[in-house]
C-alpha cells in the first residue's frame, strides 16, 4: 500500500514550482489532490482561487469538501514576494504580502480544522530561510514567513490533542522558474548560477523533488511524532558562516 492510498490533500499554488512538485511527489503515492491558485492546473482536479480574497479559503474548503468529502492533508504553499525597503513599501504591497503569505494560511487552517480533526490529519506549511535570516529588500516577506513559522508552532501546541499535526519546511534556493528567470535576467547568468550554488556547503542549489521529498514524509503516518516544527531544506546554506 502507498503512504497516502485514500488520503485527499489540498496543495495552494499547486500548479508550479514546489507546489507542483508535492502535489505530484502525493499523488504519486496514492492521494487524491486538489490544487488551488488563479489559474488553471492541468494535472490536479483544482479549486479556482485568488488567496489575495479573505473570503476565498473558506470558499477553497467548502468546494473541496463538497466534492472529496473530507480532507486528510493540507500543504499551504502559494506565496508572492515583493522587494522594497520598509522606507520604501507601499501599506498595500505590505499588507497584500501578509495577507498571501500569512493571513490566507491561517484562514485555510481555520476553515480546514473540523475536517483535518475527523481525520486526525496533517497540516505543512512552507516557509523559507527568510523566515530565519533576511536578503536585502525582502522586509514583507520576511515577516510573513517567520510569522508562518510561528503559526506553525502554535497549531501544534494547540491541536495536537485533536491528533492534528502542523509542521512547516523552510527552503533554501530552489530551482523553479522563477529563480530560474531570475538568474536569466541577470548581466552574467551563467558566472551568477555558478556563483549561487557555491554559497551552499553542497554545492550546488536544491531542485523542488527535494523538497517535496521532505513534504512527503512530514505529511505521512511515519513521521507521526513530528509536529510544530520547522525543517530547513537548504543544501546546508543557514549552517555556513561568511568568511571573516
Amino acid at each position: 500500500m502507498m503512504r497516502f492510498d485514500k488520503k485527499i490533500a489540498l496543495v495552494t499554488g499547486g500548479r508550479s514550482g514546489i507546489g507542483a512538485a508535492i502535489a505530484k511527489r502525493l499523488s504519486d503515492e496514492g492521494a487524491r489532490v486538489f490544487t488551488a491558485q488563479r489559474g488553471r492546473d492541468d494535472n490536479f482536479e483544482y479549486i479556482p482561487a485568488n488567496l489575495s480574497d479573505p473570503d476565498a479559503p473558506q470558499h477553497v474548503i467548502d468546494t473541496l469538501i463538497a466534492s472529496a468529502g473530507g480532507l486528510d492533508i493540507l500543504v499551504n504553499n502559494a506565496g508572492v514576494m515583493t522587494e522594497s525597503s520598509v522606507e520604501n513599501m507601499a501599506l498595500d504591497d505590505w499588507q497584500h504580502t501578509l495577507h498571501v503569505n500569512l493571513t490566507a494560511p491561517f484562514l485555510l487552517i481555520k476553515a480546514a480544522m473540523p475536517h483535518l480533526r475527523i481525520a486526525k490529519g496533517s497540516i505543512l506549511n512552507i516557509g523559507s530561510i527568510e523566515g530565519l535570516g533576511s536578503n536585502p529588500n525582502h522586509a514583507a516577506y520576511c515577516a510573513s514567513k517567520a510569522g508562518l513559522h510561528g503559526l506553525t508552532r502554535a497549531i501544534a501546541v494547540d491541536h495536537g490533542v485533536d491528533g492534528v499535526r502542523c509542521n512547516a519546511i523552510a527552503p533554501g534556493w530552489i530551482d523553479t522558474d522563477l529563480n530560474e528567470d531570475f538568474i536569466n535576467s541577470m548581466p552574467n547568468a551563467s558566472s551568477f548560477r555558478r556563483d549561487i550554488g557555491k554559497i551552499h556547503p553542497i554545492g550546488r542549489t536544491g531542485t523542488p523533488a527535494e523538497v517535496a521529498a521532505m513534504a512527503a514524509f512530514l505529511c505521512a503516518d511515519e513521521s507521526g511524532f513530528i509536529t510544530g516544527q520547522i525543517h530547513t531544506v537548504d543544501g546546508g546554506r543557514m549552517a555556513k558562516l561568511s568568511l571573516p
